[in-house]
């Protein structure tokens, strides 16, 4: 087949998400030739083509001080200018906004998926990235051990980009998998990935009826054989009781949005999905719109406020929370997390806790808060095993499954984007490869770019 165009550029990031835009963008604020590319119409990737949402927390263990900062940072403010978020300063746990759930869930950012793509848009034109949209990765083009480019269909036709270094930020790993890096597949000890979810939202809600029958049940909120009961368990034991109700999960995930009758729904459970397979994902997809279709006739007959509510929206592309995880120079483990290290190398810091559902069975979720104010994730876990001039971020970073649950959301994925952008860029300025970044010469640029490393 005849190669229909061929770019040059400094940095190339593969993937349009959380973390390829905020890559993308560090690396071109620092001086690079940048090109972004990505498969759909739009940047954002789980935020805005996965609907997943509110943003997790960004703040420390104790709720009290904004820790992952950066270009989080000035794309959340961004949208709360527009009217499109609501800043993390003002969400507090055990709210609507957090579906009442309060250990870790204190500072989350709700946000408009639509306005957060016109941000990232703006944003990225600003910064000079030259951004292909509904381009494909097919192969990367490797030079020994060192990855030099990457090969991409699109309906120009077969398009190659020629880079000093590339950034990985599929998700799935997919360009340091392609190039020969090592892997783990979820949780390989318990032969588990965990589960997806279609998300999708909904409107015309009379909200302050749904909060005052929650309010008049919280009390009821408990957990069992490692099974939450938490909002509306009581309307799906009514529903299931009558026959309404087949899917196996016992309470509702609903997260209010900006405007007040709009609402997240995080509830349906689709298990074993492998999302590196598209006869896989096509089930998942499928399942997850009849899931929630089965959802929202539910909430119409059984939950009040909501008999006349709409379906706004379900996800062009179904939530996943975990696929690869790429070996790199360091493994990320819980108990890195749970004790709360920062190595020397840290690249932002977080608290974000253990979230791994569906390990005791599709009902369960296993959320274990850490032990300190904060832990540090190091850049060595986004430089892969074996191979040069690429880097990944994101859900693909090298990490343990337990511990990439607890990162794998998207603040920690947006911080993981800036870090490797920067390190791109220095790596290019000063002739090293990205694994010989000077570690010392990046903590102080993510420093005045306006991340905080502790």
């Amino acid at each position: 087949m005849i190669i229909s165009r061929v770019y040059e550029c400094d940095v190339l990031v593969v993937g349009a998400g959380p973390a390829g835009v905020c890559a993308a963008i560090s690396a071109a604020r620092n001086g690079m030739n940048v090109i972004l590319t990505e498969q759909g119409g739009f940047s954002g990737g789980m935020a805005t083509r996965g609907l997943v949402g509110p943003f997790m927390t960004c703040y420390d263990a104790k709720g009290e001080k904004m820790i992952i900062r950066g270009l989080f940072e000035e794309i959340v403010d961004r949208m709360v200018k527009c009217g499109f978020a609501i800043h993390p300063s003002e969400v507090r746990a055990g709210t609507a906004f957090t579906s009442w759930i309060k250990v870790g869930h204190d500072h989350v950012t709700p946000f408009e998926a639509e306005g957060l793509k016109l941000v990232l848009d703006e944003m990225l034109y600003e910064a000079g990235v030259t951004v292909l949209y509904h381009t494909t990765f097919t192969e990367p083009v490797l030079s020994g051990n060192t990855v030099i480019g990457a090969m991409f269909v699109s309906k120009s036709g077969l398009e190659q980009i020629n880079s000093k270094v590339i950034i990985d930020c599929t998700g799935d790993g997919d360009v340091a998998t392609r190039s020969g890096a090592e892997f783990e597949m979820g949780n390989e000890e318990l032969g588990l990935i965990q589960p997806a979810t279609m998300f999708f939202h909904i409107s015309n809600v009379d909200t302050d009826v749904v909060e005052a029958d929650i309010q008049a049940n919280i009390d009821n909120f408990y957990r069992r054989d490692g099974v939450n009961y938490r909002s509306l368990h009581w309307r799906v034991t009514e529903a299931r009781n009558a026959g309404d109700w087949t899917l196996d999960r016992v309470s509702i995930g609903l997260f209010r949005m900006p405007k007040k009758d709009e609402w997240c729904i995080n509830t349906s459970r689709i298990m074993k999905v492998d999302s590196t397979d598209n006869r896989s994902l096509t089930h998942a997809e499928i399942e997850g719109r009849k899931q929630a279709d089965e959802i929202m006739r539910f909430f119409r007959k059984y939950v009040p406020g909501c008999a006349d509510a709409r379906l706004k929206a379900t996800a062009s592309h179904v939530g996943i929370r975990e696929s690869r995880h790429i070996k790199g120079d360091y493994r990320l483990t819980a108990d890195d997390l749970l004790s709360a290290k920062v190595p020397h190398d840290s690249i932002f810091v977080a608290a974000n806790s253990v979230d791994v559902h569906g390990r005791f069975g599709p009902k369960s979720n296993e959320y274990i808060p850490i032990n300190g104010d904060y832990y540090g994730v190091p850049y060595r876990s986004l430089v892969p095993m074996g191979l040069d001039g690429i880097l990944v971020a994101g859900r693909c970073l090298s990490a343990d499954s337990t511990a990439a649950g607890a990162v794998r959301v998207m603040p920690p994925c947006m911080a993981m984007g800036q870090a490797a952008g920067t390190a791109a860029a220095l790596a290019v300025k000063n002739g090293v490869t990205v694994r010989n970044c000077d570690i010392t010469e990046l903590r102080e640029k993510l420093t005045s770019d306006g991340a905080y490393l502790g």
